[in-house]
Formats: structure tokens, sequence, C-alpha cells
């Protein structure tokens, strides 16, 4: 555990941010709940624990700059990436976390109970059946679908103030080009992650009218 909580930390200090030793304790508790059940569950393809925290930790954590708003949708979260890690940093913000798979939902459950994580709402279902009887501030996504597909599934949920935030590795020039004339894209952001290879970014999206 002391290794994983010095990459943390370290890590946390490359991407500028500061968390009080709580929040980090948490972090690395997920950590470690998720490496226990990932080998029944199949929750991540990534089985050194270590390898976790510039993968898993990092990669979600170089967005906290970006996360506005008080409700959050993390869309096909999988083991709780990024929305988990993002809960534990904003406290005061709510998260759904969506997924249709079964088995990512009974874990995210678990890692709810046992974090003590009382501003996350784990939903089992489909984005196109999801409906929100609140205003989604913010539609997150990592590694779902290509931008096109992401806002036809996620446009219902996408209100006159909301955006969309979708989590990509290279920049996806032809992702953005093929985008409906009903979205526009306000910003395409670099994001440095300590410690992992490839490029990282992050491609803000919001309703035309609001330009």
């Amino acid at each position: 555990m002391g290794s994983l909580q010095e990459g943390l930390a370290s890590g946390l200090g490359k991407l500028g941010l500061e968390l009080p030793s709580g929040r980090q304790d948490a972090l690395v508790n997920y950590l470690l709940l998720l490496d226990k059940w990932n080998a029944a569950y199949n929750l991540s393809g990534i089985r050194d624990v270590d390898k976790m925290v510039p993968y898993h930790l990092l990669d979600s954590l170089a967005i906290v700059p970006y996360i506005d708003g008080a409700m959050i949708l993390d869309v096909g979260t999988g083991a709780g990436l990024p929305g988990i890690p993002l809960a534990i940093c904003y406290p005061d913000k709510q998260f759904l976390l969506l997924d249709s798979n079964g088995k990512k939902t009974r874990f995210l459950t678990q890692a709810k109970t046992e974090l003590g994580l009382d501003n996350v709402i784990v939903i089992h279902d489909r984005i196109e059946s999801f409906q929100s009887s609140e205003q989604i501030d913010i539609v997150l996504c990592r590694a779902f679908a290509a931008l096109d597909k992401i806002v036809t599934l996620c446009s219902h949920l996408l209100g006159p103030s909301s955006k969309l935030l979708a989590m990509k590795g290279q920049l996806p020039e032809a992702e953005m080009a093929a985008l409906p004339e009903t979205v526009n894209v306000t910003n395409c952001i670099n994001l440095p992650v300590p410690d992992v290879d490839g490029p990282r970014h992050l491609i803000e999206i919001v309703p035309a009218a609001r330009k």
C-alpha cells in the first residue's frame, strides 16, 4: 500500500493537485478494492495494481480542473472511471455512475458502500433508456464510443446549459469533423498525465444553440 500512496502523491504533485490525506487514502483504497475484484469480474485489463495509479487514478484526476456544476453523469463508467476518483475529490458534487453491465454495477455498489461515497448513485441501465428527473450539468465519458455516437446516445440528457466532456487518447479530428450541427466543440484540452504513455485529450461539446 505504501508504494501506491507514494505513486499517487508523486502524480498529484505533477498534476498540480492538492488533496487531503483522507481523500488520498480513499483513492488508494478504491484501487485495492478494484484489484481485489478484478480477477473474478474482469473490471480492468491492467493486472498490476501499481500501474493502475497512473492509468486509472491520475488519468481520471487530470480532468479535475474542468469539473464544474453540481450533477455529473459518468456514462459507461465501467469500474467507476473517472466517476469514483472524481467523486472522492468532490464530495460536494453528485455523481451518477451509469453502466449496462451488471457485474460492474455490483462492484460499483460495493465500492460506494466501502468507501462511504454518499455523493454517488449507481445506475444499472443503458444510456439511451436512462432518464433523469434532475438537470445534468456534465455528461462525462471515458473511452466510451465515437463522438457522434456519444452525442446521439446522450442528446436527451443535454439541457441548454449542459456540456459533454469526452476523454480521448489521440486528438479525434475525424470524429470532431463528423459531429452533427446540433452541437459545437468549444474546447480541446491536451491532458499531460504523469507516467502514462501516449496522448490524452478532453473534448468539450455543448448544444449548438449555446455557442
